[in-house]
């Protein structure tokens, strides 16, 4: 049986090739500047005991974007509506564009999510109240999600940084993309939009990892 399933894959990629190629893109998701709460921080916020509305689900199993929104506030400025990302985690994390980071007033850390050590704080507000972090600020480093068995048909393994290539007329190639593997994942390439305008890449675009 295994040798006729073989030869069969085989015979099919030689038929349609182009079919095969698709095996080794990614879909590319894009991120705006967004934040995670911890259920302290939500109760500050919105009222005790208060529980965030679901708007929609997302592309990671379990991950949701709220209704709900904040504004931040930093020493320099402030930024409204940024979208409350659900579920409720153990830190409370903000996650901003490189460019808010002039218009806050803080450094820029480029951090994988949930790696706050020595990162700045800011404030939050909220429509019960606001609520104050002494950590949590960070710019997302650019990391691809996927399976246990994404990364061996890849050939990567987690933490592993790789470069991928996107197409069109201002494609390119990025760099010190650390790869990201759990047993809860959907394979999905995450970048953030400044990124994104920069290559011209848009919802529904698919990379090819370059080691």
């Amino acid at each position: 049986m295994e040798d006729y399933e073989v030869i069969l894959n085989a015979i099919m990629a030689h038929l349609n090739p182009e079919a095969v190629k698709t095996e080794d893109v990614i879909p590319v998701g894009i991120s705006n500047r967004h934040i995670h709460l911890s259920q302290a921080a939500v109760d500050k916020l919105f009222g005790c005991g208060y529980q965030l509305t679901k708007l929609k689900d997302l592309s990671q199993p379990g991950q949701y974007a709220c209704k709900e929104c904040v504004t931040i506030c930093g020493p320099k400025g402030v930024i409204e509506k940024v979208r409350i990302l659900g579920p409720v985690r153990t830190e409370t994390q903000v996650e901003i564009l490189q460019s808010d980071t002039f218009k806050l007033g803080v450094k820029g850390f480029l951090r994988l999510s949930g790696d706050l050590a020595d990162t700045p704080g800011i404030t939050i507000i909220g429509p019960n109240g606001s609520f104050e972090i002494p950590f949590g600020v960070i710019v997302a480093k650019r990391h691809i999600h996927m399976l246990p068995s994404d990364a061996t048909r890849f050939g990567v393994d987690d933490g592993a940084v790789v470069s991928i290539e996107f197409e069109g007329e201002r494609g390119g190639i990025l760099n010190n993309v650390v790869i990201r593997v759990t047993a809860n994942s959907g394979l999905e390439c995450h970048i953030d939009t400044e990124e994104a305008n920069a290559l011209g890449v848009k919802p529904g675009t698919k990379i090819k990892i370059r080691k």
